[in-house]
Parts: C-alpha cells; structure tokens; sequence
C-alpha cells in the first residue's frame, strides 16, 4: 500500500508551497497527488518558472528519520489534529510530535515571555504554570530561555507541551537539551520542521503562531515593547483567543511590553486562578472544521484580466486579502486563485494577519 504521508510532505516540502497555499492546492484539486502535478501550470500562469518540487526521495529519508526518532506525522485532517489550531488559516498541514499526544485534547494555556526576564518573574511564571497543570491544563511555550524555560519546568509534572523552530532532532537553546529531551518523553514536543532544521530567524514567528493556534489564551509574563512575545499575542487576539498579561514596575523596561498589552485590553493577570477563570467558559466551544476556513476555501479559474485586475493592486507594501477583493470587484475564490498562482510563480509574499506583497 502507498504510504499517504509521501505526496503531502512533497506538496509541503516543494518551492513556495506554504500553509494557506497547501490548503488551496489540496481542497481545489482533491489530493497532493494531482496538485503536484498542477503546480507547473499553475506557477506558469502567475508569470514564474515552475517550483521545485520535493523529490520522492528526499521526502521518504525524512519519514525514515522521523520514525528513527521516535516522532510522528499529525496532518491537518487527521481526527486527532487539535481543533483550535485547525482554525487558523495558515494552520500547518503537518506537524511532526514526539510524547503524549493526549496532552492536547486538554485545555492549552500558552506561556511566554522574556528570553532575559528577571528572577521574580522566572519564579512567578513557575508557579503560574504549576498552579495552571493542578487546574487540569496543559502548557504550552517556546523552550526558549526565560520565561519559556520556568514554564515548562513549573508545568512538567502536570503537562506541558514544547514548540521548538527547528527538527525534533535539534536542541535550541544548547542549555536546554536536557530539559527538551523531558519534555519529549514526559510531556509533549512539537514542531512544524524536517529534522535536521536549523533554527533560524525566519522560523520563530511561525513557531510563535503554533503556540498560540494550540492555545485557549496566551499569557505574557515578562516583555519588552518589540518583542516576540507580543507577536505571539498579537496572533492569539487575531485569532480571537484570550490575551493576559501580569503587570510589572514601569521601571523596568522588560515590563513594558505587559504593561503596553494590559492598557491595550489584555486581561491583567495575579494568579492561576485568573488565567483559569478566563479561558474555563470556552474551553467546550465549537470550532470549526478546517474545511471552513478561508484559506482552505476551493479557488475558482481566474481569466486573463482578473489576474491583470488582482495583479494591478499588489506592491511592495503588505495589503490585506479582505481589502483585494473589495478593490478588485473579483469573488474571493477567483482572488485567492490569481494569488496562489503568483505565490507559485515566486512573485507573491504572505505575510500575518492574512497579508500579502509582490516580491
């Protein structure tokens, strides 16, 4: 029998193929299969040269090295693909995780701060998380250094779950490979890259979009004012999470980021009970199937002048989806088709906040 995870990972893995765009690849042509084979008109008609596409090889060495690792695959329509993350429309179509699984049916608190926060805060967060696992939650952070790191630990006993913006196989921080390597046998470690990734710059804001995604609300400890922790917040609210923050001495410019999202509206937090209090009452809602988001949504055929139409819009500055298609006068599915096919053609750029740009 063929193994179904080889043409998903090559779709995945092939030249500008990303999130939103797998997702329109796969609902409009009905399998990876027959959008590989699409992807060579489709970049075509976005004015580029065809992508590269993943070979088979190359796709089947990283199933074998997933397997030697002891990870698995989770895509985006298995039953068991955590519900609130499927409601973004940039979800990732595949993660790979290495622990319990289970962890995520509970309800998920994100955890994040400074990665060089101050020792009341490391402590604070410490029993934020603690006081979070006793209540029946499981938290979720970055593994990064700070913050991240006192919430795991506080939460380890209990539950918690670790995002990291490399392989499974990699251990960023260096100083934290002891505490990864727990997190993967007693809790659970997930990411969105190949083994063997290196952790690069480009990778935390999607890493910071995982955590979120998986979360019923995201709490921020300790953060500066331009920080990653605020992207992290940033997405949560977009995606109509909870946003939480503990206050801290104007004094101290690690606490302006908190301060900054509480006057902002964030909920000020003092205890567990204040985080738990907050997400409790929709931790039972309904989420949408994510068949039901935009982004997955099947692309109509588009003609020579709504890409003409559509093209004549973009820049260099980011413009959102939503204001395209109210400029344009073209159906969201015939804008979303003219994209996808820039995107393929190398000429497109997504950016958050559903956002794209011409390269």
């Amino acid at each position: 029998m063929a193994d179904r995870r080889e043409p998903r990972l090559r779709l995945l893995r092939s030249a500008n193929v990303g999130p939103v765009t797998y997702a329109q690849l796969t609902a409009r042509f009905g399998s990876a299969e027959a959008a590989l084979d699409a992807l060579p008109m489709l970049a075509a008609r976005g004015g580029g040269r065809a992508p590269h596409i993943a070979e088979a090889g190359a796709v089947r060495r990283e199933i074998a090295a997933v397997e030697r690792l002891g990870a698995r695959y989770l895509f985006l329509d298995d039953p068991d693909y955590p519900p609130l993350l499927a409601e973004l429309d940039n979800a990732p179509p595949a993660l790979i995780l290495r622990g319990d699984i289970g962890l995520l049916a509970r309800p998920c608190v994100a955890m994040v701060g400074a990665r060089n926060a101050s020792a009341a805060a490391c402590r604070f967060a410490r029993q934020l998380a603690i006081g979070l696992v006793d209540q029946g939650a499981t938290v979720v952070s970055g593994l990064a250094r700070g913050i991240d790191t006192a919430a795991h630990q506080g939460a380890l006993a209990g539950g918690t779950v670790g995002v990291i913006a490399s392989g499974i196989d990699i251990v960023f921080p260096p100083e934290n490979a002891e505490l990864q390597e727990r997190i993967a046998t007693e809790g659970l470690l997930v990411t969105e890259q190949p083994p063997g990734t290196e952790p690069l710059a480009r990778f935390f804001p999607a890493r910071n979009r995982i955590i979120a995604g998986l979360s019923l609300g995201t709490v921020v400890v300790e953060a500066a004012p331009r920080s990653g922790s605020l992207i992290t917040a940033r997405i949560a609210a977009e995606a109509g999470r909870d946003v939480m923050a503990v206050p801290g001495s104007p004094l101290d410019p690690r606490a302006q980021g908190c301060n900054l999202l509480i006057r902002e509206g964030a909920i000020l937090v003092q205890s567990a009970d204040d985080i738990w209090e907050a997400v409790r009452p929709i931790d039972s809602r309904s989420v949408r199937s994510p068949g039901a988001r935009f982004g997955a949504m099947p692309p109509e055929d588009a003609g020579d002048a709504d890409r003409r139409r559509v093209a004549g819009l973009l820049g260099p500055v980011p413009v959102a989806v939503d204001e395209l298609i109210r400029q344009s006068g073209c159906p969201p599915a015939v804008v979303q088709t003219v994209l996808l096919e820039l995107e393929l053609g190398g000429r497109l750029e997504r950016h958050a906040g559903a956002r794209v740009s011409m390269r």
